[in-house]
C-alpha cells in the first residue's frame, strides 16, 4: 500500500484498528451469511434426493428442480435488494429477510404427505417464496456494511465473513443426513429454521452500518460522501462483463457439481456417509479458499490470485471422471473444488468494491451476483438431465474442465485497480436519482 493510501485511509493506526472498530459487526454478519439463504439450501438439498424420489416417485431433475427456482428468483432480485441497501441501510434489508428466510425454510415441512400433483405444488411453492424473499439474507447485503467498515484488511473481512458458509457446509450436512435418517426429511426443514432465528437476534444486538465518523477515509470523497461509478456507468464497463463472464462460467460449472456431489460419489460406490464427508470436506476447502484468497487479494493484483486458484476445480472434474474413484480422493476432488468455489465468492465482493467503488455498491454487487445465482441455481438442472438421460454425469465433466480454466483466465484482463472514483451526491441516493 503506498504512502498516498496510507494517508487516504486514516493512516497506521486507523488501519490497526479496523478489526478493533469492526469485529462485531463482522461478526454478525459471517453469522448473518452462515444461517441465510444463501448456504443453507444448497447444503441440505442433495439430501433431500433420495428421500424424495422414494415417498413421490420423482426423477433426479424434478428432486432438485426447486433448487433452481429458488436461485433464479433470488438471482433476478439480487439487484433490488441491493439497490434496498444501498437506499435504506444493510441493517432492516438484511433483518427482515432473514426472519422471513426461517418462516419460509420451516414451511417446507408442512408439505403434504401424497403421491399425487398436490405435494409437488406445495413444495415447490415454498421454495419461491424463498426466492421472492431469501435473498437479502445472503451476501447481497452483509458485504456491502464490511466494505463500508473496512478498507486496508477488505479482502481477509470479506473472507472471513464468507467463511460463514463454509461452517453450514461442514456442519449441516452432517446434521441434515442425521435427522433425515432419525426423523424424515420434513423435520429437517422445521429444525434447521431455528439456526437463521439465532443469527437474527444476535445481528439484531451486534450488526450496524459504520458512521461516517468510522468509515476509513480512503471510501470517501472530500465532503465525507461514498465514491463510487454509477450502475450505469459500470454496465458500460468491459472490466463489468468480463466479471460477469467469468462468474456465469466458474457458477455454471460448479454448482451442478456441488448440488449432486452425494449422487455423482453414489454412483462410485460411495455411500451417503461418505459423501457428507466428502462435502464436509469440500466446506473445509470453502473456508480455506476463503481466508487465503482474502488474505492474499489484500497483498497482491487479483490477477495474479485468481487464475491459479480458479484453475483448481478442473482438477476436481477430472478426479470425479475415474470410474475407481475412491473416497480419499472423491474428498480431495470435494477440496479442489470448494478451495476455488470460497476464492470465486471473495472474488465478487471485492472486485465489486476495488473496480467500480462504494456509492452503487448494493446495485452493481446485485447484478454481478445475478450470473452467481442464475447459473448456480441452473448447474444442478443441466447435471441432472445429464444424469437423466444418459445414467452418468461424466459428459457434463468434462465440459466443466473447460468452463473452470476459462472462466479464471478471463480475470486476467482486468487490469490496475482503478486510483479514483467520483463523489457521490448523497450517501443514500433517492430512487432516480441515478443517472443512466
Amino acid at each position: 500500500m503506498t504512502a498516498e493510501q496510507i494517508k487516504a485511509a486514516g493512516g497506521p493506526a486507523d488501519l490497526r484498528g479496523e478489526f478493533a472498530k469492526g469485529w462485531k459487526v463482522l461478526l454478525a454478519a459471517t453469522l448473518g451469511v452462515m444461517c441465510g439463504a444463501s448456504p443453507i439450501p444448497y447444503a441440505i438439498v442433495g439430501f433431500t434426493a433420495k428421500p424424495l424420489k422414494e415417498e413421490f416417485g420423482w426423477s433426479q431433475t424434478e428432486a432438485v428442480l426447486p433448487i433452481t427456482i429458488f436461485g433464479v428468483i433470488a438471482a433476478l432480485l439480487a439487484p433490488l435488494f441491493g439497490w434496498m441497501a444501498d437506499r435504506f441501510g444493510v441493517r432492516p434489508v438484511a433483518l427482515w429477510s432473514l426472519f422471513g428466510f426461517a418462516a419460509a425454510f420451516g414451511a417446507i415441512s408442512l408439505t403434504p404427505s401424497n403421491d399425487g400433483g398436490l405435494a409437488m405444488s406445495v413444495y415447490y411453492g415454498f421454495w419461491v417464496l424463498l426466492g421472492l424473499i431469501g435473498i437479502g439474507s445472503t451476501p447481497v447485503t452483509w458485504s456491502r456494511a464490511i466494505n463500508l467498515w473496512f478498507y486496508r484488511n477488505r479482502g481477509l473481512a470479506l473472507g472471513i465473513m464468507l467463511t460463514g458458509t463454509s461452517f453450514t457446509a461442514m456442519l449441516i450436512p452432517q446434521v441434515a443426513v442425521r435427522i433425515i435418517e432419525a426423523f424424515g426429511w420434513r423435520s429437517m426443514f422445521a429444525v434447521l429454521a431455528l439456526l437463521p432465528i439465532a443469527a437474527l437476534i444476535i445481528a439484531y444486538f451486534l450488526f450496524r452500518e459504520p458512521s461516517r465518523e468510522e468509515r476509513p477515509r480512503a471510501i470517501e470523497g472530500t465532503s465525507g460522501n461514498l465514491t463510487g461509478v454509477t450502475l450505469g456507468t459500470a454496465l458500460k464497463d468491459y472490466r463489468f462483463w468480463l466479471i460477469w463472464a467469468s462468474i456465469a462460467l466458474i457458477a455454471l460449472s460448479f454448482g451442478g457439481a456441488y448440488i449432486n456431489m452425494a449422487t455423482i460419489v453414489d454412483q462410485r460406490g460411495i455411500d451417503a456417509r461418505g459423501a457428507a464427508s466428502v462435502i464436509t470436506v469440500l466446506a473445509i476447502g470453502i473456508f480455506a479458499g476463503r481466508i487465503i484468497t482474502g488474505a492474499l487479494l489484500d497483498q497482491f493484483w487479483q490477477g495474479f490470485v485468481a487464475f491459479p486458484l480458479l484453475c483448481l476445480p478442473a482438477i476436481s472434474a477430472f478426479l470425479l471422471l475415474d470410474p475407481e474413484l475412491t473416497l480419499v480422493l472423491a474428498m480431495a476432488a470435494g477440496f479442489f473444488l470448494g478451495f476455488a468455489a470460497g476464492a470465486e465468492s471473495d472474488l465478487i465482493a471485492y472486485l465489486t468494491g476495488r473496480y467500480f467503488g462504494m456509492a452503487h455498491y448494493g446495485k452493481i454487487y446485485g447484478m454481478l451476483y445475478m450470473p452467481f445465482g442464475l447459473f448456480s441455481a441452473g448447474s444442478p438442472v443441466v447435471y441432472a438431465l445429464t444424469f437423466d438421460r444418459t445414467g452418468s454425469f461424466d459428459p457434463v465433466l468434462e465440459l466443466a474442465i473447460g468452463a473452470f480454466i476459462i472462466g479464471g483466465a478471463l480475470l486476467l484482463l482486468l487490469g490496475r485497480y482503478p486510483d479514483d472514483f467520483p463523489e457521490a451526491e448523497t450517501d443514500r441516493p433517492e430512487a432516480g436519482m441515478e443517472p443512466a
